[in-house]
């Protein structure tokens, strides 16, 4: 006993005991048959049995050709339902192959029928479907895969915009402190700047040692160069100038 096939056959063909032959011999073969005996009757049952997989169908029928009967077929399918088709036909013109073909039908045989020979053509479909299936389902991972990394990329460059815009800020915001430096400390280098900073922030020669990686006695170095470069008298006054909220004190360092 043949075991049972998950996949749905759809046969027709305007002569009913080619249908009934076909039908008879893939039940007994493990598949499920829909008969059908014309073209409108065959886009009936498929637009309402959505699993129906494969259509085996007749070339030459009044209404829908078999080649029309599949391309209407793949209209109702759309991108989602997956099928396959195969033509049968009383004759085997090049023209005829051709056209079925470009129609995406699958396979043809002639008239009469090799039973045996369509049971093996079925079942390469059959199988053609399940590796469709499973690209299918490869390509709906890959995509939420994409779709993943879209957003991770996406919120990458939010994250980005933010930090440029942070770091825009900074730089606005540490040149508007430089340009409220008094010009008594124009000639002071970049490090003796950062010394002379450290040292209005109240920190003592070892605190600024350890912040600028350096020793104390280099810090105690430069405490000496600024206020001999600046004319201030003592670290008091050094802090009194760099003072943002001293103005009057400024005036009277700077004066000196």
């Amino acid at each position: 006993m043949n075991n049972q096939s998950a996949v749905k056959v759809l046969v027709v063909d305007d002569q009913p005991l080619i249908v009934d032959e076909i039908k008879e011999f893939l039940d007994s073969s493990g598949y499920s048959c829909v008969p059908c005996y014309s073209s409108r009757e065959a886009l009936e049952r498929f637009r309402n049995d959505t699993t129906i997989a494969i259509v085996l169908c007749d070339l030459d029928m009044p209404g829908l050709n078999g080649i029309e009967l599949v391309e209407a077929m793949k209209v109702l399918a759309g991108k989602q339902r997956l099928f396959e088709s195969i033509m049968l036909t009383g004759r085997a013109e090049k023209q005829d192959v051709i056209k079925a073909l470009r129609a995406g039908i699958a396979d043809y045989y002639q008239k009469p029928v090799d039973l045996n020979e369509l049971l093996e053509g079925v079942k390469r479909q059959e199988e053609s479907l399940g590796e469709r299936a499973k690209n299918v389902q490869h390509l709906g991972h890959l995509n939420d895969k994409l779709q993943f990394l879209a957003a991770s990329i996406d919120d990458l460059y939010q994250d980005l915009d933010k930090s440029r815009q942070i770091a825009q800020a900074t730089v606005a915001s540490e040149g508007d402190a430089e340009s409220e430096i008094p010009a008594i400390f124009d000639p002071l280098s970049p490090r003796q700047l950062d010394v002379a900073r450290l040292v209005s922030k109240g920190q003592t020669n070892y605190q600024i040692a350890c912040e600028l990686g350096i020793t104390e006695n280099t810090v105690k170095l430069y405490v000496s160069q600024i206020l001999r470069l600046t004319h201030l008298h003592n670290r008091t006054q050094l802090a009194l100038a760099l003072s943002p909220n001293n103005n009057a004190a400024r005036g009277r360092v700077t004066a000196h």
